[in-house]
C-alpha cells in the first residue's frame, strides 16, 4: 500500500481541542484590557474630571498650544484671556490640561501661623537632627 497507518490514523484526529486553540486568543486579549485599554478608561476619566472642575482665575493650556486664564464659565464654554485684554471664547473640551488653581484665601482654615519661627525654613543640622 502506498498510504502507510501513521498518516491514515492521523488524518481525522486535529480539530477535537478547540478550547486549547482559543486560550492564546483570550489571554491576549486580557493582556491588552489590562495594559492598555483600561488605563486609558482611568486617564480619560481623570481629564474628564479635570474639566468639570474649571473655575475662574484657573490657568489652563488649550489644544493648540495656547495658555490662558480662564475669565468666565458657562456650560461648555470658556472666556479665556490670552493676552492682556484679548479674550477669546472656546469649548471646554478643547482644554488640554489645567495649570495652575487659584489660592485660597489668606483667611481661611489651615492658613499657616503668622509667628516669625513657624515660617522659619529648618536648617541642614535641623532636618539632620529631625528638629522642626
Amino acid at each position: 500500500m502506498l498510504v502507510s497507518t501513521a498518516w491514515a490514523q492521523g488524518a481525522g484526529a486535529g480539530g477535537g481541542d478547540l478550547f486549547g486553540a482559543l486560550m492564546p486568543l483570550v489571554l491576549i486579549f486580557v493582556v491588552f484590557y489590562f495594559l492598555l485599554i483600561r488605563p486609558q478608561q482611568k486617564k480619560q476619566k481623570a481629564h474628564q474630571a479635570k474639566l468639570g472642575a474649571i473655575r475662574r482665575k484657573d490657568k489652563i493650556t488649550l489644544g493648540g498650544g495656547i495658555y490662558g486664564t480662564v475669565t468666565n464659565v458657562q456650560d461648555d464654554e470658556l472666556t479665556v484671556e490670552i493676552a492682556e485684554g484679548v479674550k477669546v471664547k472656546v469649548a471646554r473640551a478643547t482644554v488640554m490640561d489645567v495649570l495652575t488653581k487659584p489660592e485660597p484665601a489668606s483667611g481661611s482654615k489651615g492658613a499657616a501661623p503668622a509667628n516669625d519661627e513657624a515660617a522659619k525654613p529648618a536648617g541642614f543640622l535641623d532636618k539632620i537632627l529631625g528638629r522642626k
